[in-house]
């Protein structure tokens, strides 16, 4: 029983060792550019004399676990559909990161084993108690939740991306109105709120702005940010102003009004989640408020009569 226990302590440590390699891995720093990090290490400097003294400048990161993910996600790629893979690749756009379809897959597939591994050893070899039906129904059950958590995670970035956005749009609106009247162009406008914030909107922005400068047409830009963002609120800002500017309709004026419902809007979901509020306080209260009452107004009175039971038994 006792070597059974160190291999699943063995087990549980390792999956938490391979997930944290894992982050690592993927994690980004923001701000930061490889090539003048790679500048800077050389630039005072004598030129190395071999590759090997440049594959060790490397961090462990770049020269072990990418390397290994990325071989591993080429495999998982193979066995993946295509269908499946754009809409993956569609889902990491809309949570805003850049990671390649691939890896992700590979990520799914070791977390699935890592758990599937770590319930057969809690199950199967820990507990001698445990029938091998329910005990391969609950590692199957473990292995489940192995792939379905990395869907879980990103569709929550998503999500957390998605209201970014509509919080922050109401506010980006009214910056372009108050430039748009001050003469500036809708393209400068949306410099200026890349320029003044850094939320999500704002990067998207700056991202519409690149890709008009390498000489995509605007409207095509508007549509694929758009895409990427998958917010109603900002397709329908998108479509109001290519309509506006295939019509020739004054921009300011459009964008006055796109702000006005977009306040109007946030007002509107802030009272629905102000009326689910009650609702939702229902279970905390049954299930942790009201038992902790009782406890303590029933709890001495309850030790009160079962004292003085035992002293009549006793009598």
């Amino acid at each position: 029983m006792s070597e059974s226990l160190v291999i699943v302590a063995i087990v549980i440590v390792g999956t938490i060792v391979f997930l944290a390699l894992i982050f690592i891995g993927r994690r980004e720093d923001e701000g930061r550019d490889p090539l003048q990090e790679r500048l800077a290490q050389f630039g005072d400097k004598e030129m190395p004399q071999s590759l090997e003294e440049i594959e060790l400048t490397l961090s462990f990161r770049d020269r072990v676990i990418l390397p290994l993910l990325k071989s591993f996600a080429r495999i998982s790629t193979r066995f993946t559909p295509q269908k499946q893979l754009e809409e993956t690749r569609h889902q990491i756009e809309i949570a805003g990161m850049s990671l390649d379809p691939g890896t992700f897959f590979a990520v799914r597939i070791m977390v699935t084993i890592a758990f599937g591994l770590g319930g057969f050893f809690v199950f199967f070899v820990s507990s001698t108690s445990t029938a091998p039906a329910t005990a391969l129904l609950y590692t199957l059950g473990i292995t489940g939740v192995g792939y379905m958590l990395p869907a879980m995670w990103l569709q929550s970035k998503i999500k957390r991306r998605q209201e970014n956005i509509w919080r922050a749009l109401p506010d980006a609106l009214d910056l372009l109105v108050i430039c748009v009247e001050a003469g500036l162009g809708f393209d400068m406008a949306m410099g200026k709120v890349y320029e003044k914030w850094e939320n999500e909107l704002a990067i998207g922005f700056g991202r519409i702005l690149r890709e008009i400068q390498l000489g995509k047409i605007r409207r095509d830009a508007l549509r694929d940010a758009a895409n990427r963002m998958d917010v109603p609120d900002f397709t329908a800002f998108v479509a109001a102003i290519i309509q506006a500017d295939q019509l020739g309709v004054s921009m300011s004026k459009i964008l006055r009004i796109q702000a006005d419902q977009m306040r109007v809007k946030r007002r509107q979901r802030a009272q629905e989640k102000a009326h689910q509020a009650p609702v939702k306080m229902i279970f905390p209260m049954v299930f942790l408020i009201f038992p902790s009452i009782w406890i303590v107004l029933l709890g001495p009175s309850a030790i009160i009569l079962f004292s003085s039971s035992e002293a009549n038994a006793v009598f």
